[in-house]
């Protein structure tokens, strides 16, 4: 069994992806010997996926996925996972490539997995926060995880977080094909089936930055794909593989 995977889902980011590749590596290589950075990008017509093919040839610890179709965020997770999988990850993680994350925090989602199925970077619980937002992307935000945490009936506080560290099974378990959404409503689907499958969930926190070089991907139509999202996740199906 290999050690975590780190999955970088880019477009666009030829700005950010090889300074946190080079940040994301040595957090990863403290904790484990064996480790792996997979970046996938969708066609980026930047370059982005060019510049990963190098950092790939430079270290083995690097890896690119190349997707010619830009499907969303959801489907690059969902392929990187696949391929994480497949090659062994014990430990599956997410996180954005702009540093909006820090990868100084990797260490820490890894280690607490080992009493929990799925750890999420977590904005707002004590200790975490958000900086560089104004007032209405806050208020978005914050109504945004209380909308879903009511609709939903969990007890989770940061559903649309996209910094997380999965147990391979939690992945083997849930219906990956079955997952529909793209955008943040894919973080909220994740967290809730996974929940509901019987997965011990547990909300580390986090501080969020916004990007400082490139583009943000949010748009009106992820966000509104959010809101119908969750209703239909608590009155529609459920789907999950058995163990």
């Amino acid at each position: 069994m290999a050690g975590p995977w780190l999955v970088l889902p880019t477009y666009n980011e030829a700005e950010n992806i090889e300074a946190i590749v080079h940040a994301a590596l040595p957090q990863l290589a403290s904790v484990a010997p064996d480790y792996r950075v997979l970046v996938v990008d969708d066609g980026s017509p930047d370059g982005t996926g060019q510049i990963a093919d190098r950092l790939a040839a430079e270290d083995e610890h690097v890896e690119v996925l190349h997707r010619t179709v830009k499907e969303g965020l959801g489907r690059a997770y969902l392929a990187g996972f696949d391929r994480a999988l497949a090659g062994g990850a014990d430990l599956i993680l997410e996180m954005d490539s702009d540093f909006s994350h820090d990868p100084k925090d990797l260490p820490r989602l890894i280690e607490a997995a080992g009493d929990a199925d799925l750890v999420l970077g977590s904005r707002y619980v004590d200790g975490g926060g958000v900086v560089d937002w104004g007032l209405s992307r806050r208020l978005l935000s914050r109504g945004g995880s209380w909308y879903a945490r009511r609709i939903l009936g969990i007890p989770v506080r940061d559903l649309t977080g996209g910094f997380k560290c999965f147990r391979r099974e939690v992945l083997e378990t849930l219906d990956l094909e079955g997952i529909d959404a793209y955008g943040y409503g894919f973080q909220i689907e994740l967290t809730y089936r996974a929940i509901k499958a019987g997965f011990r969930v547990r909300e580390i926190p986090i501080v969020f930055r916004d990007r400082e070089l490139g583009t943000s991907k949010m748009s009106p139509m992820i966000a509104a794909e959010a809101v119908l999202k969750v209703p239909a996740l608590r009155f529609g199906s459920r789907r999950v593989r058995s163990p």
